[in-house]
């Protein structure tokens, strides 16, 4: 346990008690033997009149702190919404792009039809029995509870694995490099957004629209409908399986792209599209290059309602809002430029900075 190094991720920096809340899970997984790392563990300097530089330490120091930890555990509550916080999901694509076990926690397990609207019409059918979105649900082992029983299973876990190394077979995951082979030279990019949750006709027509918008502009388009090389076909009869298909799916179709071009609106409350979060988090691990846009791109506490209280920005339910002078969570906002408009209003200055020499 000496060598586990867990990474705390959740929206409980933004809560009222939250410092408090973090110390009690880092004093837990300390007495379980572990060494841990919070997003909020460094002291910073967070003093710049320039707001966005307060941001940019922020996403520096958890990226700093993600490449030293050996597993990450997720708060996975929903947050401003049916969603959980869309930069706690960018973290779980950081840390499986390392490679790392990924482990969530939540007491909502219902499947996302009961999350949205009550007669499921928001959820494709092939996914409204899952709890969460298909990349969050094949990349990580979520526990229906709190902290503390997320942090048991993971120790069981762990012990099992040392058990496994110890066995006469070996076991070995394959590894999951670039699967496209490419034709020309045109910079392939991965449309990330909430179209994938369409009707079937509607999101093949708006993402027929997006592809010819990219050529157009030299762009070679890949989308989370499209098939994959080496990656099978969705079809099941089990959600499950659905889900980790479409999961691997989407983590290969980011590994094959040169960029993600990721659509950041707000989705049914005021976090992004939780596959989409994702798909950044692992992009920026890749090393890939991000581009983000939003129909707003007005600072956050001009969007979340908010009141000041207390010397911060408070939205309803008493939580923080950033107030960074940037349109999203700072896990996007300091990760890549974010344009307002439309796809079609913004995919040529994209494209102009994607294909310059």
């Amino acid at each position: 346990m000496e060598k586990q190094h867990l990474y705390i991720a959740g929206p409980e920096c933004f809560y009222p008690d939250g410092d408090a809340r973090l110390m009690a899970f880092r004093k837990e997984a300390e007495a379980a033997g572990y060494a841990v790392s919070l997003p909020n563990d460094n002291p910073l300097d967070l003093t710049h009149e320039d707001l966005q530089r307060n941001a940019d330490a922020i996403f520096e120091n958890c990226a700093v702190s993600m490449n030293e930890t050996t597993a990450i555990l997720c708060d996975l509550e929903c947050f401003r919404g049916p969603l959980p916080d869309g930069g706690s999901i960018y973290e779980l694509g950081m840390a499986y792009g390392r490679g790392l076990p990924c482990y969530g926690y939540t007491r909502d397990k219902r499947p996302l039809r009961w999350k949205f609207r009550p007669d499921g019409s928001s959820c494709p059918l092939e996914f409204r029995d899952l709890p969460f979105s298909p990349n969050v649900v094949g990349s990580t082992k979520i526990v229906e509870g709190g902290f503390s029983e997320c942090l048991k299973l993971f120790s069981v876990d762990l012990e099992e694995r040392a058990k496994m190394a110890g066995s006469r077979h070996e076991q070995t995951a394959p590894a999951a490099g670039p699967t496209l082979e490419k034709q020309d030279d045109r910079p392939v990019v991965f449309l990330a957004g909430p179209e994938r949750w369409l009707p079937r006709a509607e999101r093949d027509a708006v993402y027929a629209e997006m592809k010819r918008l990219c050529a157009e502009t030299g762009l070679l388009a890949i989308t989370p409908a499209d098939p994959v090389p080496g990656a099978a076909d969705t079809d099941s009869d089990d959600p499950m399986v659905r889900a980790f298909r479409q999961f691997d799916r989407n983590q290969q179709s980011v590994r094959n792209c040169d960029a993600v071009i990721a659509c950041l609106n707000d989705y049914y409350g005021w976090e992004p599209e939780s596959d989409t979060s994702f798909e950044c988090g692992l992009a920026f691990q890749l090393g890939k290059k991000l581009y983000g846009y939003m129909d707003n791109v007005g600072h956050m506490n001009q969007r979340v309602p908010n009141e000041e209280r207390d010397g911060a920005y408070r939205d309803p339910c008493g939580c923080t809002v950033e107030n960074f002078d940037y349109p999203v969570n700072l896990m996007f906002s300091s990760s890549m430029p974010i344009y307002g408009g439309s796809f079609a209003q913004v995919i040529g200055k994209i494209a102009a900075d994607l294909c310059k020499k």
